[in-house]
């Protein structure tokens, strides 16, 4: 089966465009959560063990879907354990 990355761009607070890859969207408690990870070019590369994982809300304002940060370390950590038992979830699935 041929793996689809999806894109998300998304605007820092200067302005600058940030690329990520779409990892995973699910609930948790009611609302919707997204998890991202940045698109590095060559020249800030990560090791593999470094990946990095942003979690944010997602809003639904005017009919349209807006990403907003976790403020509450509490529930960003929450949130983070439901993403992982979800990835461990599916990555067993695809082992079948």
């Amino acid at each position: 089966m041929e793996e689809i990355i999806r894109e998300v761009a998304l605007l820092d607070e200067d302005g600058k465009e940030i690329r990520f890859e779409h990892i995973l969207t699910f609930l948790y408690e009611g609302c919707r959560y997204v998890a991202l990870s940045p698109i590095m070019d060559e020249d800030s590369a990560m090791e593999e063990d470094e990946a990095e994982v942003i979690m944010l809300q997602i809003v639904s304002e005017n009919g349209e879907d807006t990403y907003k940060s976790i403020e509450s370390e509490v529930l960003l950590n929450e949130v983070f354990d439901a993403f992982l038992e979800l990835m461990e979830e599916i990555e067993e699935e695809e082992e079948e």
